[in-house]
């Protein structure tokens, strides 16, 4: 069945600009943006470390991974692969094949609303990976799906080109338009938490975190 491709690549913002976020909780992501954008229900099956990069959307009927197939032989430096399988359990999208082929091909990681599998070999990898789920049980590959489309994963809406950011707390994603001014508001909101740790360990803590 047919596969839609919108776009073969997507614009990546300033080098400078995306590294900005590099280490960036994504708790304090989220608060600078009323706490509303995120993707639920998604947990992070590498080894470890942070996710970084840029959306290259993929849209798949729950169960089937043609459509990632054909973004693998697309993708680059800095993408992440976000794909909307409808949060499907029944049957994983991704394995360690194609954990490697996205590697080798440079991209930055996966975010899946599915299902994944090879879970040993996953978590063996720094190769950063999400999804709901691992099972044992393949996909399809007939088709059909859409590749850089505006997709929903984990009930957030991720443009092709957003800013992805993950870590062991989950994943957070944002336009690139709002991307300066939000950097300013996490390195600010960051600074301000590290001198209330610190007024804690000194014994001045006076109640200020609660307010706000």
């Amino acid at each position: 069945m047919t596969i839609t491709i919108a776009a073969t690549s997507v614009a990546k913002p300033r080098k400078d600009l995306l590294e900005g976020f590099k280490g960036a909780p994504t708790s304090v992501i989220s608060d600078n943006l009323a706490r509303l954008p995120g993707c639920v229900g998604l947990r992070p099956f590498h080894r470890g470390g942070p996710l970084l990069g840029v959306a290259f959307t993929v849209r798949t009927r729950p169960g089937d991974n043609l459509a990632i197939h054909k973004a693998l032989e697309m993708v680059g430096p800095d993408d992440v692969i976000v794909v909307d399988g409808g949060g499907d359990e029944s049957r994983a999208l991704v394995g360690e094949i194609m954990t490697n082929i996205a590697l080798y091909r440079g991209a930055a990681g996966y975010v899946i609303d599915g299902a994944i599998r090879d879970a040993g070999a996953l978590a063996a990898s720094d190769f950063p990976v999400y999804a709901r789920a691992a099972i044992h049980r393949g996909p399809y590959k007939s088709g059909p799906g859409e590749i850089n489309v505006p997709v929903s994963v984990g009930g957030c809406v991720i443009a092709p080109g957003d800013i992805i950011v993950g870590d062991e707390d989950g994943v957070v994603s944002f336009p690139q338009s709002i991307a300066a001014g939000l950097l300013e508001a996490v390195r600010a909101q960051v600074a301000r938490e590290e001198e209330t740790l610190k007024a804690i360990r000194e014994g001045r803590y006076q109640g200020s975190y609660g307010k706000s």
